[in-house]
């Protein structure tokens, strides 16, 4: 019986590369550790774990896209729009801390349900389409307070900067809980619901979830704004971080989330991938950063180790499905 059920855990798609990250993760964590062991004291343990949250939760959103054989690249400018409008909204107009979050992230949800809508129904290529939506919301964020940062929030904020950032529940940082209980939900998602399988079936072959019933314009649409609802959650935490609207915010987070949904696993042919390679490709991100910092490594070789590790990653990829070298499919009307 437990030979058969590892066969099954096995033959589910994608979790051989799962398991292959996973045990870099713990071969990196371990070189790191011992090259100094204050890489394991709890300080750098709790900083690496909250650096790791915010690209981990967009990265959760990217991948539900990439599944479907598409790309996200607004997300870093619904982050920093999410960070701007909240802040503007309890500086300026003295807004409810939750309700301006509410309001904050129904603006979010829009720009998700703008780009799914663009690619679903106009038949846009998701790079073209989520690129101009990238630029009109980074536009909305330096718009919303005039083309500048806003002033700090106020005290009446502080429940929202410690649900968000400082607070801790049971010896952990809110954040870090609030990135588990995301994963939990769009697990489940991803993986126990009809949502979750037509995310599947569209990234295999669009034509047949077509025929086969799947309603792919609502399908499809939905992977977006789960996206954009998970960046700004994000844009959220950087205002309770930073306790202000900054318009530079969640710059380059799109970059990194692609970073760890395909270091994780996550097929940019569509089809393939689990949430918990996205974790894990999160958590890899994480350990090189700060690893190589505490190594003395400068922040370009940083970046440069990171990009090949990426790179390596798709000719994986590429190499185990007998793909073609293009980087999204094309798929027809």
């Amino acid at each position: 019986m437990k030979n058969n059920y590892f066969k099954e855990i096995l033959a589910i798609r994608g979790m051989g590369q799962v398991i292959s990250v996973t045990a870099a993760l713990c071969v990196m964590t371990l070189v790191f550790g011992i090259i100094n062991p204050s890489f394991f004291s709890g300080e750098n343990t709790t900083n690496l774990l909250r650096q790791v949250v915010p690209i981990m939760i967009i990265g959760i959103g990217q991948s539900f896209v990439m599944i479907t054989g598409g790309i996200d690249l607004s997300i870093g400018s619904v982050a920093g729009m999410s960070s701007m409008i909240s802040a503007t909204l309890m500086t300026k107009g003295g807004m409810d801390p939750w309700v301006a979050s509410g309001i904050t992230l129904a603006a979010c949800c829009l720009v998700g349900l703008v780009n799914g809508m663009l690619v679903s129904l106009t038949k846009l290529p998701a790079f073209i389409a989520t690129l101009g939506t990238m630029i009109i919301a980074r536009g909305i964020a330096q718009l919303a307070n005039g083309n500048m940062n806003t002033d700090g929030i106020p005290e009446s904020a502080d429940g929202f900067k410690s649900i968000f950032y400082y607070g801790d529940t049971l010896g952990l940082f809110n954040p870090i809980w609030i990135g588990i209980i995301l994963f939990l939900i769009f697990a489940f998602i991803l993986g126990k619901t009809c949502t979750g399988r037509h995310t599947y079936a569209i990234g295999s072959n669009y034509e047949a979830a077509k025929l086969s019933g799947v309603n792919v314009v609502v399908a499809e649409t939905k992977v977006y704004v789960f996206s954009a609802f998970l960046a700004g959650i994000v844009g959220l935490m950087l205002t309770a971080q930073s306790g202000m609207g900054t318009m530079n915010a969640g710059m380059s987070y799109e970059l990194n989330a692609v970073a760890a949904s395909v270091i994780g696993g996550v097929s940019t042919m569509g089809g393939q991938g689990l949430l918990f390679g996205t974790v894990i490709g999160s958590f890899i991100w994480g350990v090189l950063n700060n690893g190589l910092q505490f190594a003395g490594a400068p922040l370009a070789l940083r970046n440069l180790v990171i990009g090949v590790v990426v790179i390596i990653s798709v000719l994986i990829d590429r190499i185990a499905r007998g793909g073609s070298l293009g980087l999204f499919r094309k798929r027809s009307s």
